[in-house]
């Protein structure tokens, strides 16, 4: 029971905090707009030519930092645990993110309904190359 309510409220904090995108605040008029550099747009522009950095880049924008880091375990596995045991299992993280296939890591029934409600909430408008770029960056912190 306490395992049910904990996972509820984890849940709950989970939809109401996380993942949602913040609406840009209008600008009063007149107020100077910032023009991007042509540094910065090259930057911007290797970020999504490297899957790793745009990976990284969405692993953070999609709030999956909140639940998840490298080495330890948060709410989630840890991306290191994640990796192995996918590789471990000849299992595919990319099916796994378009909800194809089934959790492996974790099979708790209270995570995988948290899982399942941030996939549907984060990640579900995410394009193919996008997953495939945070597959990218999970796999470059095995």
């Amino acid at each position: 029971m306490k395992k049910v309510l904990l996972a509820s409220v984890v849940f709950a904090l989970l939809m109401t905090s996380c993942g949602k995108d913040k609406k840009e605040e209008a600008k009063p008029a007149g107020e100077k707009v910032e023009q991007v550099t042509k540094s910065e747009a090259k930057s911007e522009a290797a970020a999504t030519q490297d899957p790793v950095a745009m990976g990284e880049k969405l692993f953070v924008s999609k709030t999956c930092s909140s639940c998840h880091s490298v080495d330890t375990k948060l709410v989630g596995p840890s991306i290191k645990d994640i990796v192995k045991k996918y590789e471990e299992t000849n299992g595919n993280i990319v099916a796994f993110l378009k909800e194809k296939s089934p959790a492996i890591v974790d099979t708790d029934p209270g995570q995988v309904a948290i899982m399942k409600a941030n996939l549907d909430g984060f990640v579900k408008d995410l394009t193919g190359d996008e997953l495939q770029a945070l597959a990218a960056y999970m796999r470059s912190k095995k």
